[in-house]
């Protein structure tokens, strides 16, 4: 029964560093599309992904590190990411971000 512990938490290792591998190399290719981006909003979509990425390297790495400390952390690129994707459209849509209208 032991054995098969230890084989599964092998294979769960080996499963996440393959997946932190595989996100990081998403997130090398969404900043060349961040920076070069033919239009703003391909690269507030890239910004987007990369903040989605953000938040699986920090699940990925609880699983490495079998904590769920992580867990937080997560969230909190969640509420973050959600607040400046906001921000963002309504930038790109008006120009602004808070109207001062003095009416």
């Amino acid at each position: 029964m032991e054995d098969i512990l230890n084989m599964t938490q092998t294979w769960i290792q080996i499963s996440a560093i393959i997946a932190v591998v595989a996100v990081a190399i998403s997130v090398i290719l969404l900043l060349y599309r961040a920076i070069l981006g033919p239009t703003n909003p391909d690269r507030a979509v890239a910004l987007d992904i990369i903040g989605i990425n953000l938040m699986a390297l920090a699940g990925l790495i609880a699983v490495l590190l079998v904590t769920t400390r992580f867990n937080d952390v997560v969230l909190l690129i969640g509420i973050l990411l959600f607040i400046g994707t906001v921000a963002l459209a309504k930038f790109l849509e008006k120009g602004v971000i808070i109207e001062r209208d003095m009416d």
